[in-house]
């Protein structure tokens, strides 16, 4: 396994400062955000059609000791405004064009469309009653989701490209289940980008999800990012928790720096499961822990991750 870092912490930077920092930390590899959501700080979108640009960029990659992991381009292509829905799907097909030339791999969101067509905003579904809701679930995945995903899919197979998805609330695809009914429908090309952060304030066990995903050669990317939740305000609330990421005291839930929302008790099994069914790429840090400086937060996170990641290959069972 390689430790690398998800390189929208670095927005506010330029590029060969960020990837200098990487380099001083240790770090083997950084994703690369181009677009959507996480922003394009380094205008890294269209890229990959400027050849002297590109070369500039293997080799500003290549002098810090770095490989590229991902393009990060998490959006909502299917998003009901025209206007955010163009600009996101073509971010991700830029995506795809600088995954083709640089690491073969796109970080992104599933989306989340309109529940019916004229609807205005997106429409996230968390129960089947009353039959709305249904009907509404039933539209998004039959007649957005699933067509947009196998024509992308498509056309990310075309350049050798895999698109790692990352189940998130808010978005349809927010769970392993729906992640493999995403992929049934639309190519072997579309699989996971693992983020344990979302599942555990979901109720989901990121070990067993990390078991479900890899008996399916779907996991393509793994975010290292910890959640931490507090049991007296989860008891009043409920994880379902929509007030500002700001009100640390009060909310139900945080993401925390790794480790510090959980231990060697989640994290050892964890990266050991990944093991276990094949997957040995990237850890990226995914820092958002608002208790800490970007440069605490990251740090502390590389010094933790060392400690229970694998990066030598596996051994054979000499006793045998």
């Amino acid at each position: 396994m390689k430790l690398g870092v998800m390189g929208a912490l670095f927005g506010h930077m330029g590029l060969e400062e960020a990837l200098d920092y990487c380099g001083k930390l240790g770090l083997e590899v950084i994703e690369l955000p181009a677009g959507g959501y996480p922003g394009d700080p380094w205008k890294l979108e269209g890229i990959a059609r400027n050849k002297k640009r590109l070369a500039q960029l293997k080799r500003r990659i290549a002098d810090a000791g770095l490989e590229v992991s991902a393009i990060a381009v998490h959006g909502n292509c299917v998003h009901p405004d025209r206007r955010i829905a163009a600009a996101h799907r073509a971010a991700h097909r830029a995506a795809v064009a600088l995954a083709a030339e640089l690491c073969g791999v796109v970080v992104t969101f599933s989306g989340c469309p309109a529940g019916a067509p004229g609807d205005k905003t997106p429409n996230f579904i968390t129960a089947p009653w009353p039959e709305d809701f249904l009907k509404a679930s039933t539209y998004q995945w039959d007649k957005v989701l699933i067509p947009f995903w196998k024509k992308e899919a498509a056309f990310a197979r075309r350049a050798g490209v895999k698109i790692a998805i990352e189940a998130h609330p808010n978005c349809t695809v927010h769970n392993p289940a729906d992640l493999v009914r995403l992929r049934d429908a639309a190519g072997g090309n579309v699989g996971a980008n693992l983020d344990p952060s979302h599942f555990f304030w979901q109720g989901i066990d990121p070990v067993e999800a990390a078991r479900y995903l890899g008996e399916r050669g779907c996991i393509f990317h793994v975010h290292a990012k910890d959640t931490a939740i507090d049991p007296r305000n989860s008891r009043i609330v409920g994880n379902l928790d929509t007030q500002s990421y700001g009100k640390l005291s009060q909310r139900s839930w945080v993401f925390r720096t790794v480790g510090y929302g959980h231990g060697d008790e989640f994290w050892k099994p964890f990266v050991s499961m990944l093991r276990l069914w094949g997957y040995d790429g990237v850890l990226s840090i995914e820092h958002e822990d608002a208790l800490m400086s970007m440069e605490e937060g990251l740090e502390k996170a590389v010094a933790y991750l060392r400690g229970v990641m694998m990066s030598k290959p596996m051994g054979k069972p000499w006793w045998l």
